[in-house]
This record gives C-alpha cells, structure tokens and sequence, in this order.
C-alpha cells in the first residue's frame, strides 16, 4: 500500500495557557498544504519495522508511525506486523507535522486494509495517545483545533494560496521553544477568540496570519526572523514561522510572484531548503 502524507500549517497559534500535566491549551487554525511524505506499507510480516533514510528519522519503536501501527494492530487484536517505509519530503523539526502526519497515514491505511474496523473518531482518539496533531491529519480538512490541539472544529473560510515555504535548515526544540514563551507577554496581545474567525480568511488571512510562538523561537534561533523577513522582502503579502517552527512561509497573491521569490530566495540563500506549493483549503 503507497500513501502520501501531507504537511500542515498554522494560520493562527494562540497559547491561552498551561495544563497541570505540562501541556499547553491552545487555539490553533490549521491547514494542508502540497508536501508530501511518501508511505509504503507491506503486510503480513512476522513484526512491525520502519525503515527511512533520513538521518533524524528514528528507525526503532520510538518512531511515531511505527507507534500508530502497533496501537492499531493491537486494538484490532491483528497477529501481525507491518513494514513501513517512508520517503521524506517534509522537512524534520519544521513545525509541519510530518512525524504526525505519518502515524496519521498509517491508522487511516491499516484502516482501510483491514476492513475498516474503527470509525474516524476512533481513530482520532487512537492518534490522541500518540501526539496532540495527530487527530488533524485524521479530521482531513482545515480545522481550528482547541485544548491541546485534539479538539476540532472545520474551518471552510479559506482559499489556496500560493506558498514559499523555508526551511533555514535547522531543527528546533518544541520544548524548548515552549520552556522559553513569556505567557504573560502572549496574554496581553491577545485578539478576541469569538470574533477572529468570524473574519474573512479566505481574502484577509495574510494580515491576520498570528504565532505566539514566534517570538520564543526567534529568541533561541534568529535565523528563523531572518526567513520571515526574506519572504516578505521577496514580496509575500503575508508570512508566519508554523508552529513551533522552524520552518516559514509567505502567503502570495499569485504563483508567478511566488515563483519569482522562489528564485531570488534560492538564489540568495542556497543553504535553505526552498518549497514552492499553496495550501489545500
């Protein structure tokens, strides 16, 4: 079995405050966007393995997608393994959930091989053990996500955007991106929850793109705002770092302007991985 594994973005981040079990309550726009982690699936195997080239990907039972198939064989009471291998594409520690994406990819696709078993709210709550992202790519549309990110609601008031996506070519500690937030700073910017996605998104949404993260992460790695600043420089009428970064993104108006900052920025900066796409509203 192939399947493709998509990145998200956060349109909209805003941390309200800190769980006793260490979490962070958060409200949280996302979306899909056109990167893709490639999945091979092979059945009938004597254990459960996974297998990827990337040097940052784990190959052992911490990886999160070789978590999801063992959770979902044994909730199915299926004797049985799985090999999985998967062909990043999504930049590791980018604020993208790709690792989320692909535990995602693997209950829906052991899902759909078994027969279907377990519904897609079970399936969320299966991906709820597993990571807070997981249950989004389960949901499978725009979503503004609340508690610790599990709780979704669709969101439909958007449109696909052309996308240059930077990745500064260094990974970033969600942890530490989170030991370092001011939540007194966040608290006093805060914008009113019952009206700001009332908005129109699909025409407005560059100037309403908004982080609380951004700045904790500029703090530990600078060269995240330099991103920032170079897509807008390049003509982004919007940008924002997704989730905890490290990864940025512009919002542009067209695709020859994307394209055409997607050269200058290639040009200028050749040490960043540069991504040329648009969000799947």
């Amino acid at each position: 079995m192939n399947l493709r594994s998509p990145a998200k973005i956060n349109l909209y981040l805003e941390v309200t405050g800190k769980r006793p079990d260490g979490y962070h309550d958060l409200i949280n726009l996302m979306c899909f966007i056109g990167l893709f982690d490639l999945l091979h699936l092979e059945f009938n195997k004597n254990q459960t393995r996974v297998s990827c080239a990337h040097p940052q990907v784990p190959q052992d039972e911490n990886n999160i997608a070789s978590r999801a198939a063992r959770l979902f064989l044994d909730s199915a009471g299926i004797h049985e393994g799985v090999h999985i291998d998967i062909d990043k594409s999504i930049p590791v520690g980018a604020g993208l959930g790709g690792g989320s994406s692909n535990a995602a990819a693997v209950l829906m696709g052991l899902n759909a091989h078994f027969g279907s078993p377990f519904s897609k709210e079970m399936l969320c709550a299966m991906g709820k053990q597993l990571g807070a992202d997981v249950p989004f790519f389960i949901f499978g549309s725009p979503a503004v996500a609340t508690g610790i990110g599990d709780a979704l609601q669709q969101f439909n008031n958007l449109k696909s955007y052309p996308i240059l996506l930077i990745y500064p070519s260094v990974a970033i500690s969600t942890a530490e991106v989170y030991r370092t937030l001011n939540l007194t700073l966040t608290k006093n910017k805060k914008i009113n929850i019952n009206t700001i996605f009332k908005l129109d998104w699909g025409r407005n949404a560059p100037k309403l793109l908004h982080n609380d993260l951004e700045a904790a992460a500029f703090a530990i790695c600078p060269v995240i705002q330099t991103a920032k600043q170079t897509i807008l420089k390049a003509g982004a009428e919007g940008a924002l770092m997704s989730g905890s970064g490290s990864c940025v993104y512009g919002l542009f108006g067209n695709m020859d302007q994307a394209k055409h900052a997607h050269r200058l920025i290639s040009a200028d900066h050749p040490q960043w991985q540069v991504f040329l796409t648009q969000m799947t509203a």
